[in-house]
């Protein structure tokens, strides 16, 4: 038999083992790895148990290379590879800004040092039972929740995917088994709402002036600066990011319409103003009632107060709810606010008023869209007022409230039925 050129194929060697039956291995044909850029070649095994074995695993293994089924084979480490696709990815900053936190302190100190060429899903299935299970020092000393978990896993798995099959044959966040959508149906916990009746008390002591020796009730005061922020909050069920990138511009006065094109958005310890594009909201437009539009005039009135009283220290920046000159330290009136500020303050008037301890700035739209349904309101216009993408979205979340509702139905098909008549 003439001998095999280099390169051409490896051959099965017999290898000694001390205390034990020898056993056969077999390396691959010199070939080029894309991940190092040389070529090369390693072992495909060296504990099988006789020489045909090994040369059906050289077979397998020649016929899955030409086929493009074999990963180039690297050193990298798991957590490498994360900050080179993050690095990559193309994704709005606040996304990348959750990537980024999530793979630093879930990801990393865990399995960040292992190879990326080694991750298996055992391997991912362990860290996330780890993660359920150990409290975690950023979550109030609890465990992650199922939903963070599985976050996540997303996280994992777009990133892996992006490794095939360039650095890895394939993606074993395939077969992992992250938190199921019962699992995290299951922990979702109840927001608090406000009824009609408490939000109409609410905007009436919010509209109240202090009555302090400086106050007049007016356009200049302080007291009354947010109270226009927390009534289109309450009657319009917008996002906290949405309402603070509200532009002058993008009302429709006649149409009674607002195109919510902005938003106001964290990104680590600061914040910037960018196009909305949560969801796909292409056109955004919600429409509000006519006393909205006055509060919103109202608004204007103030804002343009404040802009002859500062002068040049306002920037416009046609923002319906900017950056006033109450207590302004530095930097311009006139520009964006810092969301975490609004929250501040918002956490004050809430202790003030007695609210729910836990009723935050977005529980306004929670309490929104669940009287409107409780009202008996068209499903289609109330999810579409919200940018739910679709009403079947918008019942599964909500309608579990409507018991007026669920009650007028019952009766209404026991009446149909003659049930009364039974006994």
């Amino acid at each position: 038999m003439a001998k095999r050129g280099n390169g051409l194929g490896g051959t099965p060697v017999e290898i000694p083992r001390t205390g034990r039956a020898n056993t056969w291995g077999v390396r691959t044909p010199l070939h080029f790895n894309k991940a190092t850029g040389k070529r090369e070649r390693y072992w495909i095994g060296r504990e099988y148990k006789n020489k045909t074995a090994a040369e059906r695993a050289l077979r397998v293994w020649i016929t899955d290379y030409e086929a493009g089924k074999v990963a180039a084979r690297s050193d990298m480490k798991l957590g490498d590879w994360l900050d080179k696709w993050l690095s990559n990815h193309r994704k709005e900053g606040t996304t990348m800004a959750g990537y980024e936190t999530k793979v630093r302190l879930h990801i990393k100190p865990h399995i960040g040092g292992v190879k990326l060429c080694e991750v298996t899903d055992d391997t991912l299935d362990d860290l996330y039972r780890l993660l359920e299970t150990t409290p975690c020092p950023t979550n109030k000393g609890k465990p992650l929740g199922a939903k963070s978990v599985r976050h996540v896993h997303n996280i994992l798995s777009g990133a892996l995917g992006a490794a095939v099959p360039k650095l890895i044959p394939v993606n074993p966040a395939a077969t992992a088994h992250p938190p199921t959508a019962r699992q995290i149906r299951a922990q979702e916990s109840r927001y608090p709402t406000l009824d009609d009746g408490q939000t109409t008390r609410f905007l009436g002591t919010v509209w109240e002036p202090c009555g302090n020796r400086a106050c007049d009730g007016g356009l200049t005061h302080h007291c009354l600066r947010d109270a226009p922020l927390w009534t289109v909050y309450a009657a319009t069920g917008v996002r906290r990011s949405e309402a603070l990138g509200m532009k002058w511009s993008l009302i429709n006065w006649d149409a009674g319409s607002i195109e919510l094109g902005w938003v106001v958005v964290e990104e680590g310890n600061t914040y910037r103003l960018r196009k909305l594009t949560k969801d796909g909201d292409d056109n955004a437009v919600i429409y509000v009632d006519q006393s909205v539009m006055n509060v919103l005039k109202w608004q204007r009135e103030r804002q343009n107060a404040e802009r002859e009283r500062l002068a040049s220290a306002w920037a416009d920046s046609d923002l319906v709810f900017a950056r006033d000159g109450f207590k302004l330290y530095r930097g311009e009136a006139g520009g964006p606010q810092d969301p975490e500020k609004v929250s501040a303050r918002w956490r004050t008037l809430r202790a003030r008023l007695h609210l729910p301890e836990d009723f935050r700035i977005h529980d306004w739209r929670h309490s929104k869209v669940t009287n409107d349904l409780e009202a008996g309101e068209n499903p289609v216009e109330v999810s579409a007022n919200v940018r739910h993408h679709s009403p079947g979205y918008t019942m599964a979340r909500y309608g579990h409230s409507r018991q007026d509702g669920a009650r007028r139905l019952a009766a209404s098909g026991a009446g149909r039925l003659g049930l009364s008549s039974l006994v």
